[in-house]
């Protein structure tokens, strides 16, 4: 299943990739979930889903607390005269301001099927700045929040930073880490998902938690691109490297291929 979300650097499509190096247990943890393309498509008994973006893990907590009720109440922003660029800007300005956590949940829903590229980004002052996308009809996903909200119905979500997260894995929990990827050059560096940035320093931080947290006999999984730094922090892990075709714009046919790394910490 799709996540209800459009999200950049999502994994839907190595899902089955990701899987096959999957270690079984009975929790799946994902200090960066994201949109959740890899714990939507597995069959572990429980889920901890985590995330440093507030706005999404209060997304995540409005589905499961309200339900089908919250799922209509998005609808509501699917409209004819939603989709205009004076609207969105509108939109855009009240989800910075919002205080109603139900109500802000409801707008990134709408802010990212109607966004560029459904990205989410903010700038240095914490505020949502992505602009219009111009789409024709932007999709409303009732299919993938319904499946959404049925498959975590009793999953934790939480906002934590993922040393935080980690320590607290006990025996039986499987992690997967998605975290913000290095850099392939300068240029291409993206750090304003989140205040703060992840730079080397948090790269490095990940893998020695990833080593001490596999030696308490807990198996952590990161994805990341192959780059010298990265496949020489990951010197204890088990890795496989494999080819990705990139988008590199919003023009379908133009993409280029990258490597990105499997490290497996057991």
């Amino acid at each position: 299943m799709r996540p209800f979300l459009k999200w950049a650097g999502g994994k839907y499509r190595l899902v089955e990739l990701i899987k096959a190096q999957l270690p079984p247990g009975k929790r799946l943890l994902e200090p960066f979930a994201g949109s959740c393309a890899l714990s939507l498509n597995t069959d572990y008994h429980n889920y901890w889903l985590n995330d440093i973006n507030t706005d999404l893990i209060n997304l995540y907590q409005a589905l499961q607390r309200e339900g089908t009720a919250f799922i209509e109440f998005c609808r509501e922003y699917f409209t004819p005269e939603t989709n205009t660029a004076e609207k969105y800007y509108e939109i855009r300005k009240q989800f910075n301001r919002e205080t109603d956590i139900l109500v802000k949940s409801a707008l990134f829903i709408y802010l990212n099927r109607h966004g560029y590229n459904g990205l989410s980004r903010y700038n240095a002052s914490g505020e949502f700045n992505v602009p219009f996308g111009k789409y024709s009809k932007p999709y409303f996903a009732e299919k993938e929040l319904t499946y959404f909200l049925a498959k975590f119905e009793n999953a934790e979500f939480t906002s934590l930073d993922f040393e935080t997260m980690l320590s607290k894995a006990r025996n039986g929990d499987v992690v997967y880490c998605d975290p913000p990827y290095e850099p392939l050059s300068e240029t291409s560096n993206f750090t304003s998902y989140s205040a703060g940035g992840f730079g080397r320093s948090e790269q490095k931080r990940l893998a020695e938690v990833a080593s001490r947290t596999a030696a308490r006999g807990i198996p952590v999984l990161i994805s990341n691109h192959s780059t010298d730094f990265i496949k020489e922090i990951y010197q204890k892990a088990q890795k496989i490297e494999f080819p990705v075709r990139r988008f590199i714009s919003c023009n379908g046919d133009n993409r280029n291929t990258v490597v990105e790394i499997l490290a497996i910490f057991k």
